[in-house]
């Protein structure tokens, strides 16, 4: 009876686990994978393996949350184009752009804009894969905005709570076609 708190610890390994599994914020996700790792290392520990333990506490803990924040970081972002010089409506924009940020902050996704000296520059870093979709002024209209994507996923995410004339996705496999 006097070890019931090893049980009690052992027992933390599976609920982490499925936590982390069942996690939707991927940085959610990492916190509990680091928490994972601690409570192993403690069973490691508390085994008289100190050596695994040491090892689960700096690799399995330290260094793979560090690495996975890096790639989650780096990975959960919209890189959107625009042409620098071309908003001319600044309100309409910065109205869209506040729209694309809450629309993106449901996915945990980030938005960043790139910009470009014009049409033909932004055109070849979309086909480039530079950036995933780009944002300009419509021709025949002052006041609103068409975006193009060459992701599928953003354009199911975007498509719902924009109008459908301002965003189309455009099939990266249909565009290599042309080209040849």
């Amino acid at each position: 009876m006097t070890d019931i708190y090893i049980y009690v610890i052992a027992a933390l390994l599976p609920l982490s686990a499925c936590l982390t599994v069942l996690q939707v914020n991927p940085y959610h996700a990492l916190v509990i994978r680091g928490i994972l790792g601690a409570i192993a290392a403690l069973v490691y520990a508390m085994f008289g393996a100190a050596d695994v333990a040491l090892t689960e506490a700096l690799v399995g803990t330290m260094l793979a949350i560090t690495l996975y924040g890096v790639a989650v970081r780096s990975s959960m972002v919209m890189r959107l184009g625009i042409i620098e010089k071309e908003n001319t409506n600044q309100d309409k924009f910065n109205q869209l752009v506040d729209n694309l940020r809450t629309i993106l902050n449901q996915y945990h996704l980030r938005l960043e804009l790139v910009c470009y000296q014009d049409k033909n520059q932004l055109d070849q870093a979309l086909k480039n894969k530079d950036i995933h979709g780009t944002c300009q002024e419509q021709i025949d209209s002052d006041s609103s905005y068409e975006m193009v994507t060459r992701i599928k996923r953003l354009y199911e995410i975007i498509k719902p709570h924009l109008s459908s004339s301002l965003i189309t996705y455009i099939n990266p496999s249909d565009t290599k076609e042309k080209q040849s």
